[in-house]
């Protein structure tokens, strides 16, 4: 380690590294983060893979659980005690100068270690707990156990000693929702590491999946479940198709086969491709394939890292109007009314005409991907939010 550098503690409390958007965020901060010269270490589940450039410990096999998708599972507070224990374990011999703790659980397990270990928390905030359960459809909004579960989380997020939000919108939730101070609260936006996602060869990228280069490509990366949007992207193509005979699908993300099923008994099928799991590392040249990119993810509390992959890979990007999207594209996203199909599939028709207009837009979110995006910035930023934290910190103990 150089001088000055930092131990970090990362704790995961999901299959990580499962080609999703929570865990390229894991991975881009971490690997980020090592390229300015600190040390990181990852403690996750025992399911899915490790990742070049970062150290990963994981709890021991657990046979009968094999969940890679997003969303609450009756089995994590089981994992969550394992990973407790192997987050305590690593700790005793990797003496982090501080811990950084991914989602609700992994800040319930990063608090335990904080009393015992006496080092300063930051809980990495990417959504409203129970506003994914209700998103999942884990738990009714009026039941009980959802009074309960917002309780838990009240009380999870209080226990930090600083929250980075990879929105505004995350931030003013917190603030607003869950009366957390102003000051233990900072906006640490998702990023991209654009020397990765960056525009490949579209001829290589289109005979590699042996789609023709006539024809005009809507692409689509990500999770596919109703939250995200896709249930009403299918309905989105199917007014394209009524409207466009020269437009294909590429919808790349998984479990895809109640969609594939889906697209089938809505006649669609024929003009979409569905790729199953797309690796990391492969997805910069399956979305150079595109000529447009969509987004049409529903819920309203949750960052939307894709479109940091679209537009660095130079792909415009049609998406709803809400403040997450606009933070995100400004000026140079394509927006439409939010949950409005016939106005989405509008949209796409109408860039894809625009041929002059959609390069243009190519250059310009490209760009805007390298000024403000990059995670070489944004890894900056988080450092002087651990320095922040140590100093206090070793204020305290003196």
């Amino acid at each position: 380690m150089t001088e000055g550098a930092l131990r970090v503690l990362m704790i995961a409390p999901t299959p990580y590294f499962s080609d999703r958007g929570c865990h390229v965020r894991i991975y881009e901060e971490a690997r980020a983060l090592k390229q300015l010269g600190h040390e990181v270490r990852i403690v996750t589940y025992h399911l899915g893979r490790d990742m070049p450039g970062v150290r990963v410990v994981r709890i021991p096999p657990v046979p009968w659980y094999g969940k890679l998708e997003a969303g609450p599972s009756w089995h994590k507070p089981y994992l969550d005690i394992l990973l407790l224990w192997k987050a305590f374990v690593e700790l005793r011999s990797f003496r982090p100068h501080l811990i950084h703790a991914h989602l609700h659980e992994g800040t319930l397990v990063g608090s335990v270690l904080k009393f015992l270990f006496r080092i300063p928390l930051l809980f990495d905030y990417q959504g409203s707990l129970s506003g994914e359960s209700l998103n999942h459809g884990f738990l009714q909004e009026t039941s009980l156990l959802m009074k309960l579960f917002r309780k838990v989380e009240q009380f999870i997020d209080r226990r930090a000693d600083h929250i980075i939000t990879s929105s505004e919108k995350g931030r003013q939730e917190l603030l607003g929702d869950w009366g957390i101070p102003a000051d233990k609260v900072s906006n640490l936006m998702d990023g991209v590491d654009i020397d990765i996602f960056r525009p490949c060869s579209r001829s290589e990228a289109r005979r590699s999946l042996g789609i023709s280069d006539d024809v005009k490509l809507v692409v689509f990366l990500g999770l596919f479940n109703r939250y995200q949007g896709v249930d009403l992207l299918l309905d989105v193509i199917s007014h394209v198709k009524a409207e466009a005979s020269n437009v294909r699908f590429l919808l790349m993300g998984f479990p895809d086969r109640e969609y594939q099923k889906k697209a089938y008994e809505m006649g669609i099928d024929d003009i979409v491709i569905f790729t199953g799991r797309v690796p990391y590392d492969r997805a910069p040249l399956y979305l150079s394939a595109g000529d447009l990119a969509v987004s049409p993810k529903l819920a309203l509390t949750e960052a939307n890292g894709k479109l940091f992959n679209y537009i660095a890979c130079g792909l415009p990007a049609v998406v709803f109007e809400n403040q997450i999207n606009r933070e995100i594209l400004g000026e140079d996203g394509i927006y439409v009314e939010h949950g409005n199909t016939q106005a989405f599939a509008q949209a796409i028709t109408d860039t894809l005409r625009n041929g002059e207009s959609m390069s243009l837009l190519s250059t310009r979110v490209r760009e805007r991907a390298i000024r403000l995006h990059s995670w070489s910035a944004r890894s900056q930023q988080l450092v002087a939010v651990y320095r922040t934290l140590t100093a206090a910190h070793s204020k305290t103990i003196c």
